[in-house]
């Protein structure tokens, strides 16, 4: 019986080295979560009970439970290096083909060939759907989505709207309106340009050309070029009819160099043909109200120049915030939230059954996966360009392996002390 119960020892010591061996050998795995041997004795009883007088039949390796207490952050370069500070795991699909949930704490992701965002096992990260401001639409598990980069900001944005507030100087010389050429400089006042863009995502120069006409009385001729660079002059709806037959509008003060009027009202241009091959009914309203345009004798200035077109951007980068809202960033200048990291926690984190490559299933002991966002309820901060370390504690292990060792040769002993007694029995004469 003594050797069964020693041999017990010798597999029980043998099962914590091989547990510590296993934590130091993944001292550096990110996001690993080292592992405990419990172990239990062995007690036989009968149906009555256990006697006064039993004595116990060894031990045995009850259980290796994982310890998911944090471990430190590694601050990295990469934004799609990312880290939980507190409670959560990272969701991930692991194929087209296999859409069961797995868990990881290994932050360690880049992007494949079709622009998704992947673990170095192919795993695809899953987020929630969102709306352009962030916002999720839907936080359950079966509503997220694999985090896809796209490669272009979509169809081109047509430009329809300017906003222009400018600063016209009051000791202007008063110049015929019929006698403007763009070409002449002596024929307008002052000019600015802009880029705007046609529905093809084309880009243009629209250059406005100030014109004093009287006393706090402005005229102003817009042109830009065609497809093969030759002048186009844009007329204006409604407009005066002015040089060459161009129809331009009025913009006048008050005594104070304040805003006061356009004529006609609003602004928009005529339909504006680029000559290649983009909508030719395209339009402009270019709007100078309540954009700071004043008439005061200063130098000419440009106080507001935005208009409302793109061309098709190329991404640039990935933002990822604290609270895991991934955004998109492009050429053109446009940021596009992309979607949202999920993340899950378990009422039982022990009971996660390990898959290997430093990811769990949820199991019956895990109970089912608690699925939810970054900074909301329980589950922690999304940490983009840091990753989490091992928890391994190197010296706590090197203890162990000493008192694994320990064990090891105290249980030998007692085998090779029960032999001793059996060999002396046999030896009886």
């Amino acid at each position: 019986m003594s050797f069964n119960t020693a041999l017990s020892g010798l597999n029980a010591a043998q099962a914590d080295l091989n547990v510590t061996a296993n934590n130091i050998a993944n001292v550096s795995t990110t996001g690993f979560k080292e592992s405990r041997a419990e172990f239990a004795d062995i007690f036989s009883t009968s149906s009555f009970g256990a006697s006064g007088t039993a004595i116990g039949n060894g031990v045995l390796l009850a259980n290796v439970a994982q310890q998911f207490n944090q471990g430190n952050l590694e601050f990295t370069a990469n934004t799609l290096d990312l880290a939980v500070s507190g409670e959560g795991f990272f969701i991930l699909s692991p194929s087209d083909t296999n859409t069961n949930a797995i868990f990881t704490r290994n932050g360690e992701f880049g992007v494949d060939s079709n622009g998704f965002v992947v673990n170095n096992a192919g795993a695809r990260l899953q987020v929630f759907p969102v709306n352009a401001d962030g916002t999720v639409t839907a936080t359950s598990l079966s509503s997220t989505i694999p985090l896809q980069l796209p490669q272009t900001q979509g169809v081109p944005t047509v430009t329809s709207a300017v906003d222009i507030g400018v600063n016209l100087p009051a000791n202007g010389s008063i110049l015929n309106p019929l006698a403007f050429d763009p070409l002449q400089a002596s024929t307008f006042n002052a000019s600015t340009s802009l880029t705007v863009f046609d529905s093809l995502g084309e880009s243009h120069v629209v250059t406005a050309y100030y014109v004093k006409v009287a006393d706090n009385q402005w005229a102003t001729y817009y042109n830009t070029t065609d497809d093969v660079g030759a002048t186009l002059p844009i007329d204006i709806t409604g407009g005066i009819a002015g040089a060459g037959g161009q129809l331009y509008h009025l913009t006048d003060f008050d005594n104070s160099g304040g805003f006061q009027s356009n004529t006609p009202d609003p602004i928009i241009t005529t339909a504006i043909d680029f000559g290649n091959g983009s909508d030719p009914t395209q339009t402009i309203n270019f709007n100078y109200a309540n954009n700071g345009t004043t008439q005061f004798s200063s130098p000419f200035t440009v106080n507001v120049l935005n208009q409302n077109g793109f061309p098709i951007g190329r991404l640039t980068g990935v933002e990822i915030s604290e609270t895991g809202v991934v955004r998109a960033n492009f050429s053109n200048g446009q940021t596009n939230a992309i979607g949202k990291i999920a993340l899950s926690r378990f009422q039982n984190a022990q009971g996660l059954s390990q898959i290997g490559n430093n990811s769990w299933e949820d199991s019956v002991e895990s109970g089912t996966p608690l699925v939810g966002e970054a900074l909301t309820s329980s589950f922690g901060q999304i940490r983009s360009g840091a990753l989490e370390v091992s928890n391994v504690d190197l010296t706590a292990q090197l203890v162990n392996l000493i008192s694994a060792q320990r064990n090891f040769q105290a249980n030998a002993k007692t085998i090779e002390t029960n032999n001793t007694i059996t060999q002396a029995i046999i030896n009886i004469r």
